[in-house]
């Protein structure tokens, strides 16, 4: 494993001559074919034990959750293992050129969003694993995404391969096209609806180009009003959220009246401090709102189990809502192989790297560190609920649909890493060819086959009792 010591802020000086050269000096060290490579040797981890360590420290009673999701399929498993895949990239070939990186890119993290300005963009989603590091990772982890949800599907190996193919190069074209931008032509791009469909809709057929349209509208439909009809219900009078446990526990069901009435008041104060990390004009925009109630809520795959809040908070009126989440930051899966980062906070590394890598964020995003009831310092970073979220349905797919959706992943993660990694000197290594693309097939391939090893360990073990699992 060779490591170049130069990132985009150790070469952000240079000349565009000088850093290309460094792209291609890297291909002498690190050929691109040999990204091709992955063979676990005796000493890899037991994936088994990496999540049974993530789980010591979640919230017991929803572990089992977690484990009954990724339980259904290699597909699931795949979405909560994103620990045991940065053990395992740690051991591939890295170039040394550093990004911000997601840390979790695969397929379904890649959605519709709303834009401060109220246009509906295309973009990285969740950021729990964020941190610098070697800009392959996150590349890896999506094209492996893909073959496992082709394989899902039933999809051919060759529609598989034309899959990867279409989102690495993709990526890789990208690439070279911010190279050759300025800085600011860089930092001010981003991928609005028009755009995706300029450069994507001719390459779907009328029926995708049809579903393009009615997820679009349902993206927009998916906003504040309508979690707050679905989530909310009027109780004596006020307006409160619906109990739908284990998935959404109000406090008042969730803790004796002590120990609520202090988690309570913890919340309350969260909410009253992260403010302070907003911008001052939004900061304005939060102050007149109020507290009207909060649960707990489990979402996703691999972040059940952390402690995750939903706060209801009320404006001119009772019909006039705010929702809020603040989400438990835990360490980067990626920290023990790239190390710990520069922030105080975890929720601070999340905050900054979404910032970093998304065009445009949501204007309530920020973080805070809480105390718990049981007297334990916690990072928290909040946003809103939902807010135009458009997600992907993977098992939807034809080959020519995931091919599309690849193409336009691959192009969105190129434009999150141009901004802070060395654009010129990533784009100089990955070439005009398609030797990368090629080596990338083989390893999304290659990873695949270890995720479903991987997966079915996880089932016997759930089988033969040793970790326990229900479906929620």
């Amino acid at each position: 494993m060779t490591e170049n010591p130069v990132d985009g802020r150790g070469s952000r000086h240079r000349t565009p001559r000088e850093r290309a050269a460094l792209g291609r000096a890297a291909r002498t060290a690190v050929p691109r074919s040999s990204h091709a490579e992955f063979a676990p040797g005796p000493g890899r981890l037991d994936p088994l034990d990496i999540l049974e360590g993530q789980s010591a420290a979640r919230l017991p009673e929803l572990v089992p959750i977690r484990y009954g999701r990724m339980s259904e399929s290699p597909f699931r498993f795949y979405r909560g293992a994103a620990a045991v895949m940065a053990s395992d990239l740690a051991e591939t070939p890295r170039t040394g050129f550093r990004t911000q990186l997601c840390g979790d890119a695969h397929m379904l993290n890649f959605r519709l969003l709303a834009s401060p300005e109220r246009r509906l963009v295309f973009d990285i989603n969740d950021f729990d694993e964020t941190l610098p590091g070697p800009w392959e990772w996150d590349v890896k982890r999506l094209a492996a995404s893909l073959v496992i949800a082709g394989r899902t599907n039933g999809f051919g190996t060759e529609e598989r391969a034309g899959i990867v193919r279409a989102a690495v190069r993709s990526y890789r074209e990208t690439m070279r096209a911010f190279a050759g931008s300025g800085n600011l032509a860089v930092w001010y791009a981003g991928f609005d609806q028009a755009w995706v469909r300029e450069h994507f809709g001719p390459q779907l057929s009328a029926r995708g180009r049809e579903h393009w349209a009615r997820a679009t509208a349902k993206a927009r439909s998916h906003d504040t009003l309508q979690v707050f009809d679905k989530l909310t219900r009027v109780v004596d009078g006020e307006r409160r959220i619906t109990p739908d446990p284990p998935l959404v526990t109000p406090l008042a069901d969730l803790l004796p009246d002590d120990r609520r009435d202090r988690l309570e008041r913890q919340i309350r104060r969260l909410i009253k401090r992260y403010g302070k990390t907003l911008q001052s004009d939004r900061r304005f925009l939060l102050e007149q709102y109020r507290v009207a109630d909060m649960a707990r809520k489990v979402v996703g795959v691999g972040s059940v189990g952390t402690r995750c809040w939903i706060v209801l908070l009320l404006g001119r009126d009772d019909g006039d809502p705010l929702f809020l989440q603040a989400k438990e930051a835990d360490e980067s899966v990626l920290a023990p192989h790239v190390g710990a980062g520069a922030y105080a906070t975890q929720g601070e590394r999340v905050v900054s790297g979404q910032r970093l890598m998304q065009a445009t964020s949501d204007i309530f995003l920020g973080w805070e560190r809480a105390e718990g009831t049981d007297g334990r310092q916690r990072d928290f970073y909040v946003r809103q609920l939902r807010d135009w979220k458009g997600v992907a349905v993977a098992e939807d797919m034809v080959p020519r649909g995931m091919r599309t959706f690849g193409a336009l992943c691959g192009a969105t993660l190129a434009r999150a890493h141009a901004r802070s990694g060395d654009r010129i000197a990533i784009a100089a290594y990955l070439g005009g060819g398609e030797v990368f693309d090629r080596a990338l097939v083989t390893f999304a391939e290659l990873y695949a086959d270890q995720n479903e090893r991987d997966h079915r360990a996880l089932v016997d073990a759930v089988g033969a009792g040793r970790l326990p699992a229900e479906t929620a």
